[in-house]
């Protein structure tokens, strides 16, 4: 036992601390219950393109308006939608994809009062989720796509997550499109003047892996085009 360890250890009695051993070595059978249900479902869709954005985007933002008529666009070209299943731009995706016939998907995250699950998300295709891991793990193997419209720290989290991956090549690459320059720009400017230019922490190939764009058909012809020279599959 490291230094480390016995610290912890003496601040439980040694019963608690069993059950806390305990409790984390089943706590694996949930994350494998996660995983299988989230797999046998999602195999299930088909190609799809991924939604993110803010949870907290009023139906009347202009994003919310672009991300409904931008999964609107991508259901009718064949490809289903995924969002994180909530309300905000999640919503606006799934929305959109149902305005026109097509899958829409939602892969919720159990928060405390925070999320739930909007109404416009197939009966068949609604998940939710306790482990964001496994929750992340279901958008990078089947999304053929991101479309990345403004949000916080959970957009964030997904959006670099994906870049690592496709950097790092451990999924195949597939398009991330960033909507909406004037939101984006600030944070491009500084990946390339600090993170590239003044550290060299990146190389300048990285920045081809996403695209900003304005306008809802250029999102769409993004994705359509990348398409275009690649087969649709599972990312890994």
């Amino acid at each position: 036992m490291n230094d480390d360890e016995h610290k912890i250890r003496s601040k439980f009695k040694q019963k608690d601390w069993n059950e806390i051993k305990a409790n984390d070595s089943w706590s694996i059978f949930k994350v494998m219950a996660e995983f299988v249900e989230g797999y046998e479902k999602m195999a299930k869709i088909g190609p799809c393109v991924s939604i993110f954005g803010s949870a907290r985007t009023e139906a009347t933002n202009k994003y919310f308006v672009m991300a409904e008529q931008i999964a609107s666009k991508l259901a009718q070209k064949g490809y289903g939608v995924i969002t994180g299943g909530g309300p905000g731009i999640m919503e606006a995706g799934n929305k959109g994809a149902r305005s026109v016939g097509g899958k829409s998907a939602g892969l919720n995250i159990d928060l405390p009062f925070e999320q739930f699950n909007n109404a416009y998300i197939d009966s068949d295709k609604l998940m939710n989720f306790d482990y964001f891991f496994v929750r992340k793990v279901m958008f990078m193997k089947y999304s053929q796509g991101f479309v990345v419209l403004p949000g916080g720290f959970g957009t964030f989290d997904e959006l670099f997550e994906a870049l690592t991956l496709i950097q790092t090549k451990k999924i195949g690459k597939f398009p991330i499109v960033l909507v909406g320059v004037d939101y984006w720009k600030g944070l491009i400017e500084w990946i390339k003047q600090s993170v590239l230019e003044s550290e060299n922490n990146i190389s300048p190939e990285d920045l081809n892996l996403f695209t900003l764009v304005n306008e809802v058909d250029e999102a769409v012809k993004a994705i359509d085009d990348f398409y275009s020279n690649y087969l649709l599959k599972p990312n890994f």
